[in-house]
């Protein structure tokens, strides 16, 4: 990589953390405030993993390919 780039991945990783923090953040409120009329297999909330795993990866791919700051 050439100096003073930065790599998509951490724009990925960026992207991943927003998304997943929306996602976990209104599979919560589902878990909080059950929809009266639930889907099917809603009882795995499946929001609140997606969002999670989201999450988790936004972080990592955040943190592993941050810009570095050279002294």
């Amino acid at each position: 990589m050439r100096e003073g780039s930065i790599s998509i991945w951490f724009f990925i990783g960026i992207s991943l953390l927003v998304n997943g923090a929306l996602i976990l953040g209104a599979g919560v409120w589902e878990v909080i405030h059950p929809p009266e009329n639930p889907p099917v297999l809603f009882q795995l909330h499946a929001a609140v993993w997606w969002g999670a795993l989201l999450f988790a990866f936004g972080v990592f791919y955040s943190i592993h390919f941050a810009p570095r700051r050279k002294s």
